[in-house]
């Protein structure tokens, strides 16, 4: 199992893993008290993904009669976003909902099929793949590093803003864009001729509004609820790529699990699931009416066209990225989905 934890913080967090209720005698705490499921992430409780952790902690409580108790643990409040994947795979914490992108540090490189831009046309496709075959296979990838998969959460289809119009692959060019820590999304930036700029979440508002950096990709949620609209002149609803998140937990607590409180739980996770994405999809529909009515960012909706024009100038990322990512996993998404690069 690969860790980076320094030694003295290892034995801090395994203490603590060892006082987690339910991981040692699970048996004998589940006759007399609820078995904690301690769920962490690292985003607001007024988020999408915020909104369905609570969802799927009041359904566990349900479905098991109270056997269960899900505390959720919002903003970074139990661990940073840098601290949680090791504090899972050791067993301080049960459950977390990393996005998609943290999986490749971890080895898991498969997983960054889901940065490659313009791979889902719609979240029809999307779906295809995160409830089918290959988001099982891809879920399968984790359980050799202590982690067991057991839902993707939606966030979002993204859009380019900048303070510039953003309508054509040379519309990019120069432009300092800020993106998550992804080799995927830089190869994408410099396809159009921009220059990536990997930045922490928390502080692109400010680097916006400075000019340290000139735009960014994000979902429409994202782009409002951290008031990034009022430091970009222009939206292009791009729908070029997805962000989306993976809940997953401690493999050896979740099979140490009694085989009817797993099915409980996995009932409340599917229907946390249907939440999630819906909640997701409204948000960012009710975020972009919110943006264009501030008046503050003209957003723009390219032609057919244009967005044609676009793909055509990031697909060729696909290609450059099968010996990092693998070729299979690109090519059962493909599959799937129907997407054929060759017919742009």
């Amino acid at each position: 199992m690969k860790t980076f934890f320094s030694q003295g913080r290892r034995m801090t967090v395994v203490a603590a893993a060892l006082a987690v209720a339910g991981l040692t005698g699970a048996g004998a705490a589940l006759a007399q008290t609820p078995l904690v499921i301690k769920f962490s992430h690292v985003v607001a409780n007024d988020t999408p993904k915020g909104k369905a952790s609570e969802f799927f902690a009041k359904r566990a409580g349900e479905l098991t009669g109270g056997k269960v108790k899900v505390e959720v643990y919002a903003n970074s409040t139990l661990y940073k976003d840098k601290e949680e994947m090791e504090a899972l795979q050791i067993g301080a914490v049960q459950m977390l909902a990393p996005s998609l992108a943290k999986f490749g540090p971890l080895g898991a490189r498969e997983f960054e099929v889901f940065d490659l831009p313009f791979i889902f046309a719609n979240a029809d496709d999307l779906h295809k793949v995160t409830t089918g075959a290959v988001g099982k296979q891809l879920f399968a990838k984790l359980e050799t590093r202590g982690i067991t998969g057991l839902a993707y959460w939606d966030n979002g289809f993204k859009s380019f803003s900048a303070n510039k119009p953003l309508k054509t692959p040379d519309d990019f060019k120069g432009l300092k864009m800020r993106i998550q820590s992804s080799k995927v999304l830089e190869s994408q930036m410099r396809a159009v001729g921009a220059l990536p700029q990997v930045m922490a979440f928390s502080e692109v508002y400010q680097a916006l509004q400075t000019g340290v950096v000139d735009g960014t990709e994000n979902p429409h949620s994202n782009l409002y609820t951290q008031k990034m609209h009022e430091v970009q002149k222009h939206m292009t609803v791009s729908d070029h790529g997805y962000l989306g998140y993976a809940v997953i937990t401690n493999k050896k607590f979740w099979d140490g699990l009694p085989a009817d409180l797993r099915g409980q739980l996995e009932k409340a996770m599917a229907e946390a699931t249907v939440y999630a994405n819906k909640i997701a999809l409204e948000e960012n529909e009710g975020s972009l009416a919110k943006v264009k009515a501030s008046g503050k960012t003209q957003v723009y909706v390219p032609t057919p066209a244009e967005r044609l024009a676009l793909k055509k100038a990031m697909v060729k990322v696909h290609t450059e990225m099968e010996s990092r990512i693998g070729k299979d996993v690109i090519d059962a998404v493909y599959k799937a989905t129907g997407f054929d690069p060759t017919k742009l």
